[in-house]
């Protein structure tokens, strides 16, 4: 019963996704006399916590119950107040944790005062889910960088777009409608100049039926060559831009685009080009916890070779161009020797209509 009410609750955080950044998911499940009494999620950054909401949202009295929570209740003050004190006033017989805090300010502190006030506490139920959910703030709350997924879409010869640079469309419509799923969780997205002049793109988040967030939107551009019409520098409420560039851009042209109502980050050049390890750490000073990098294909060669990417999801269509100067999703100088391959683990495939999506993990050396 643990396990089943741990999942609810688990289904309840996933409702957060994209809405809470840099802020954890998290859902809670209140349950007395074997049936759920509340339940409630972290729904936006700076609102109520999920346990706040639960007991909000419960039907009758929660004093003597069990609360289910994916995460470690906080111990601290911060844009609320510590749900240790409610769960505490509210007379919680039994709490059960999925993962504990890995935040320094939490670590463990929520769990020690709940049993110090003789309140049980178990931890570990549906622990690897919780934390593939949370893998994100996980990142970010223990290294202070931005978790960075690889989003790549290729043809089954491994192409993404024609020699005569036509890529409209590799994937189906269920294929694009995911990856703007994904734009919604992640805080940004992040493509290469490249790109921008290729596409011209929006890089924003459309989804049916569904208020998507759009992800700020990172332009790695060196030498500033960005088009001052480019849609991406069409910026308002709902939509930030980050033009990433170096000593290499113009005055001029900085102002200009500052013009249009976006940032400009001028870091180190490295190798002539943007250093994204750099990048990744003024970021993360910004408290941009996750990128969703669509390319191009240098950029994610380059990504890839700094180390800075987490995850990749690439997508394969049942369709052959062929085309020996077609780009393929991974470009730059390339790996001289198959043995120092950039190799894949916790592998997940699952398919979108005819479409292959392959979901995984980046191996990091030891």
């Amino acid at each position: 019963m643990d396990s089943l009410y741990m999942s609810r609750a688990l289904d309840l955080a996933r409702l957060g996704a994209g809405y809470v950044n840099p802020n954890p998911l998290v859902g809670a499940v209140i349950v007395k006399d074997n049936k759920i009494i509340g339940e409630g999620y972290h729904e936006k950054y700076g609102t109520a916590h999920a346990e706040i909401n639960a007991f909000g949202n419960a039907t009758e009295s929660v004093t003597g119950a069990t609360m289910y929570v994916t995460l470690e209740p906080c111990s601290h003050y911060g844009k609320t107040p510590p749900c240790v004190e409610a769960i505490i006033n509210k007379r919680i017989k039994k709490v059960v944790v999925a993962i504990e805090d890995p935040n320094p300010l939490v670590a463990g502190r929520g769990i020690k005062i709940l049993r110090e006030n003789g309140i049980e506490v178990i931890t570990g139920v549906l622990e690897d889910k919780a934390k593939k959910l949370n893998e994100i703030f996980i990142k970010f709350i223990t290294t202070g960088l931005p978790f960075c997924a690889l989003k790549t879409a290729m043809t089954l010869d491994g192409k993404i777009a024609t020699y005569t640079d036509d890529s409209r469309w590799v994937t189906n419509d269920k294929s694009r409608e995911y990856v703007h799923k994904l734009r919604h969780k992640y805080s940004s997205i992040m493509v290469g100049i490249g790109t921008v002049l290729a596409d011209d793109p929006l890089l924003t988040t459309r989804l049916e039926n569904i208020d998507g967030k759009n992800p700020i939107r990172i332009i790695i551009d060196t030498k500033g060559s960005i088009p001052l019409d480019a849609k991406v520098l069409r910026c308002d409420e709902d939509t930030e831009t980050i033009i990433t560039t170096t000593k290499a851009i113009s005055e001029e042209k900085i102002k200009d685009i500052k013009k249009s109502g976006a940032e400009v980050i001028i870091t180190p050049s490295k190798n002539n080009k943007v250093d994204l390890l750099y990048l990744m750490k003024v970021l993360g000073e910004k408290k941009i916890d996750s990128i969703l990098l669509e390319g191009g294909s240098n950029l994610n060669y380059s990504a890839l070779q700094e180390g800075i990417v987490d995850k990749v999801f690439s997508f394969i269509a049942p369709k052959i161009i062929g085309g020996a100067s077609s780009k393929t999703p991974v470009g730059g100088k390339g790996i001289p020797y198959m043995k120092d391959a950039i190799s894949l683990e916790d592998i997940n495939i699952c398919r979108f209509e005819d479409d292959i999506m392959i979901e995984a993990y980046v191996e990091k050396g030891v």
